[in-house]
């Protein structure tokens, strides 16, 4: 067993009843999963800081994964710096996964916390009185498995980042139990970030099945060089590099990323 493999298969593989959620325990949930259910696809996008193109290399995926023919569901749990429009609220990284994908489900379960503040997640939430929790979220997204074949759930800002005293963003990512897929900003600083991002990933019992180099700083100098630091010392493959792309889309950035060796990546259908 390497450094990088997790001491049990993860990941929530049947939906959760209303009571069964609320009756979890805040723990690994993989004892939940049932045997023989088929092989589907899902994952946990990561970063390395927030504003380093999660949601871009979030939403690719999902294009990828509808191009191969499969009902594809984006979840983004919490989503902090919405504005009201139509009498909704609306956030532009919720908003393009919904896009990227082809399976509509309400906003409520697509992301059961929109919050109006851009800022931390549990600043945001204490300034409207909430309290993030993770058994809404398991149960939104028991109700997209059971909706989807294959969901890319976004996580916030980095791999750690709080939502509550006692609940952060690695918390969420243990209990899905997903394999996790690392986005990592190429910009100054990011080789240490990118490797204590997966030293803390790997240090959960999580997979990290392979990262995305992906250009947040136009003007970086030296950035073949900080990829190829990064290929000879992360525990994952480099699954693709994105360019700093003038109007970023789902369909451009899923033409520099390849997908096809990640844990069950669906074969195209016909």
């Amino acid at each position: 067993m390497s450094l990088n493999d997790p001491e049990q298969p993860g990941g929530l593989a049947v939906p959760l009843t209303e009571t069964a959620a609320a009756t979890t325990p805040l723990t690994v949930p993989a004892a939940l999963a049932a045997e023989g259910v088929p092989t589907r696809f899902a994952c946990f996008v990561t970063g390395t800081d927030t504003e380093i193109g999660k949601t871009l290399v979030s939403s690719a995926i999902l294009h990828k994964l509808v191009q191969q023919g499969v009902r594809a569901c984006g979840m983004k749990p919490i989503a902090a710096g919405a504005e009201e429009r139509d009498g909704e609220l609306h956030n532009d990284d919720a908003a393009m996964l919904r896009a990227a994908g082809n399976v509509q489900l309400p906003q409520s379960i697509t992301t059961p916390y929109m919050l109006r503040e851009p800022c931390a997640p549990h600043i945001a939430a204490s300034l409207e009185g909430v309290t993030i929790e993770p058994v809404p979220i398991l149960a939104a997204y028991a109700e997209i498995l059971g909706a989807s074949d294959a969901t890319v759930v976004e996580g916030v800002g980095g791999f750690c980042v709080p939502f509550s005293d006692d609940f952060d963003s690695a918390d969420l990512a243990v209990q899905l139990g997903l394999p996790v897929v690392l986005v990592v900003g190429m910009r100054l600083g990011c080789i240490s970030h990118a490797l204590l991002t997966a030293e803390a990933i790997v240090a959960r019992g999580l997979v990290l099945a392979g990262w995305v180099a992906n250009q947040a700083d136009p003007d970086m100098r030296f950035t073949e060089e900080n990829i190829a630091a990064l290929e000879r010392r992360l525990p994952a493959p480099l699954l693709g590099r994105v360019p700093r792309l003038t109007e970023p889309t789902a369909a451009q950035a899923a033409t520099y990323i390849e997908l096809a060796g990640l844990p069950g990546w669906p074969a195209k259908r016909a």
